[in-house]
């Protein structure tokens, strides 16, 4: 089993900056795969960016160049930068993971293990 708990969610202005954080807790496979999602009231859960165990990294079209995703292994802990934030931003955000795996997938039912989430308001 696999514990994950978010955390660095918050509010701030357009253009602002923050910084999320995922620790992950129990058996952790030496193959695996971690994404950030996020979800907006009444819209789909979608993810956001995703790295696996290569440090191979893949992002949404709609934050390349603005978030960074980044996993810290000897802390087991799972960041991701967000820049140039904007309104359309704001969501609920979510840590994800999936074990013995290295091609990840962009689907939440890809993974099996889920944070309980932290929110992200960005106003204008």
């Amino acid at each position: 089993q696999v514990q994950l708990v978010e955390s660095g969610g918050g509010s701030v202005q357009a253009g602002g900056s923050l910084r999320l954080s995922c620790a992950a807790s129990g058996y952790f496979a030496m193959r695996y795969c971690m994404a950030w999602f996020r979800q907006a009231p009444g819209k789909e859960r979608e993810g956001v960016a995703t790295i696996n165990s290569r440090m191979e990294t893949s992002y949404a079209d709609s934050v390349k160049g603005r978030f960074t995703i980044s996993m810290d292994n000897a802390e087991n802990t799972l960041y991701l930068n967000m820049n140039s934030l904007k309104p359309e931003d704001t969501a609920m955000y979510y840590c994800a993971a999936r074990s013995d795996v290295v091609t990840c997938g962009i689907s939440p039912t890809f993974y099996h293990y889920w944070g309980q989430g932290t929110q992200v308001t960005v106003s204008s």
